[in-house]
């Protein structure tokens, strides 16, 4: 099962949505038309530093994952689910059918309007520690303003307060053994928290005269960890709280991994979500088996498997290389793709080239649920409709070692880069 996650306040930056602007042109002139300011001239050139500002940030994200789900609806297979996180909620709702897009942008400004005027608060991600290690030393220091925010990942949680007691626990969390960070987060206040109580029962006001439609596809909601109702008036409640009370992300991605989610694709201008979703279910998985000994010898079944390092290697270097740089040389085979941050688009794009590459037709769904090279080119090694179905007897495609050595050779010559295509044909066609 598939699940597209959007991203939140935070993933702004200038040149967000460069790719897809003159894709959608009618899709930026209505936003144009509900914000009253032109949405590509904010997102490609940033004037006066808007972006930094939640009331330009929250309607400038919520535009271009907008257009990342326009894009993957012509590109990409369809979802089982969505989810968002924070701001992001607002996307899957509109990809979900909850309301137009006209009026998820109205409801977003607003909403950005209303959390920009709270003023005097902060918030900070502290990574490296357990939610009760977090709470103990909240506690033990008297940090009574200060809360968890966003749950975002077993040992990533983001706290919300005043300026002033986030700035004087700082040193404090520095110093707990096993903490890797205290990071400020680019909000212009204590998003999440009791403070924003009064954003929240403003925006209340506005949500009751919000038609919500029925969503096609289930939502996750940020604030229960579970699918939205089919009420219009717990979508609208939801929506309402959300603002004031902590977003429960690794809740909202146990839920859809217990509910057989296995592909998760992050639409937008970020890699953040990737990036936790992956500490999330390497939580929820089984410790891999140990590596081999690469000292010892190989049996003589592991020295046969020859195609299949040959193929993982064509994979980094004709592949993933050209997509993703020289990086992608040194990736290890059994590691996830969802490490090299990849979004929608590039996921497309290494689609196409592993058709162009290997001469068999690849989707993107395919790259998304096999996560690593050594798991797509096993999937490719078994492979059976190259040309017509193979016989069960038959040794995998696209590599298959045919009954004559002299055409398995030049298979291979031909798979590992030695011939081209044109001259491979040529010397079966004269073998023949």
């Amino acid at each position: 099962m598939r699940c597209y996650v959007f991203p939140g306040q935070g993933t702004q930056k200038k040149g967000m949505g460069r790719s897809l602007f003159g894709r959608f042109p009618d899709l930026c002139r209505r936003a144009d038309r509900v914000l009253g300011y032109p949405i590509e001239e904010l997102c490609l050139e940033n004037p006066e530093r808007r972006l930094s500002d939640t009331a330009y940030a929250q309607p400038a994200i919520y535009v271009v994952n907008a257009l990342h789900w326009s894009a993957a609806q012509e590109d990409l297979p369809p979802a089982d689910f969505f989810a968002g996180h924070s701001l992001g909620e607002y996307s899957a709702l509109f990809a979900a059918g909850a309301f137009d897009f006209e009026t998820g942008l109205t409801l977003v400004r607003r909403r950005a309007e209303l959390m920009s005027q709270v003023s005097g608060g902060a918030m900070a991600a502290v990574v490296g520690l357990s939610e009760q290690i977090v709470q103990q030393t909240l506690e033990q220091h008297g940090a009574t303003g200060v809360v968890i925010a966003n749950y975002n990942a077993p040992e990533q949680f983001v706290l919300s307060g005043s300026r002033e007691e986030l700035a004087r626990i700082k040193p404090v969390f520095e110093q707990v053994e096993g903490v890797r960070g205290f990071v400020p987060v680019r909000v212009s206040g204590p998003f999440h928290a009791p403070a924003m109580a009064p954003a929240a029962d403003r925006f209340r006001s506005l949500l009751a005269s919000v038609e919500v439609g029925e969503l096609r596809t289930p939502v996750i909601s940020n604030v229960t960890g579970r699918p939205f109702g089919p009420d219009a008036q717990e979508v609208r409640d939801l929506l309402a709280d959300q603002i004031a009370r902590p977003v429960r992300w690794t809740d909202c991605i146990r839920y859809l991994w217990d509910a057989g989610v296995s592909t998760f694709t992050e639409l937008g201008e970020s890699k953040v979500l990737t990036s936790l979703i992956d500490r999330i279910t390497t939580a929820q998985e089984p410790a891999p088996e140990p590596a081999p000994d690469p000292r010892r010898e190989l049996t003589a079944q592991e020295a046969a498997s020859d195609p299949r390092r040959d193929l993982i290697e064509r994979i980094k270097r004709e592949i993933l290389q050209p997509e993703i740089g020289d990086e992608a040389l040194g990736f290890d085979e059994d590691a996830s793709f969802r490490q090299l941050g990849l979004n929608s688009i590039i996921y497309v794009r290494l689609a196409r080239r592993a058709g162009t590459v290997l001469g068999v037709p690849v989707k993107p769904d395919v790259i998304f649920q096999h996560r690593s090279c050594a798991a797509l080119a096993d999937y490719l090694l078994t492979r059976d409709d190259i040309a017509g179905s193979a016989p069960p007897e038959a040794p995998p495609a696209p590599l298959r070692a045919y009954q004559d050595e002299r055409v398995t050779a030049l298979l291979h010559d031909c798979a590992n880069g030695t011939l081209s295509v044109d001259r491979t044909i040529e010397a079966i066609r004269a073998l023949a």
